[in-house]
């Protein structure tokens, strides 16, 4: 793959992840349609039904409710072939009801790994490993 190409996939990222900090449902949902392959493959369990990029749209309006601070700070970002590893941490204040739960008003912080697989500048496979534990641990939910 050239080095072009990476780029581009390098930016189609970044475009992306600067959505998701806008918070700004709009500005993300427009963002995964210019971005994201409509029939994405999500190897990720999302709390949700629907699939593709309707999926994705949804996950950030859940967590949006539930953290409206909600921030995504980019660790490591590794970029080889058509696939990019983005390692993440993440924040926010629990102000809004979470999986079934009310607000807590915790802060939480924790860390997440996805990889993207791009084909002509857009993303058409995402995996990702949420730490979840730590959250819901954060929120009151489990024990320390």
């Amino acid at each position: 793959m050239p080095a072009t190409e990476t780029a581009a996939n390098k930016a189609a990222f970044t475009r992306l992840h600067d959505a998701f900090n806008s918070r700004d449902t709009e500005v993300i949902a427009r963002t995964i349609d210019e971005v994201v392959d409509p029939e994405v493959r999500i190897g990720t369990p999302l709390p949700v039904e629907a699939r593709g990029a309707q999926a994705l749209k949804q996950v950030w309006e859940i967590l949006l409710r539930a953290y409206p601070d909600l921030h995504v700070t980019v660790e490591d970002l590794i970029a080889e072939g058509d696939k990019l590893v983005s390692r993440n941490t993440v924040t926010g204040t629990h102000l809004g009801e979470y999986l079934g739960r009310p607000a807590t008003g915790h802060s939480v912080t924790y860390d997440e790994i996805f990889i993207f697989r791009f084909d002509q500048g857009r993303v058409v496979e995402t995996w990702g490993v949420v730490d979840v534990l730590a959250q819901l641990r954060q929120l009151g939910v489990l024990p320390d």
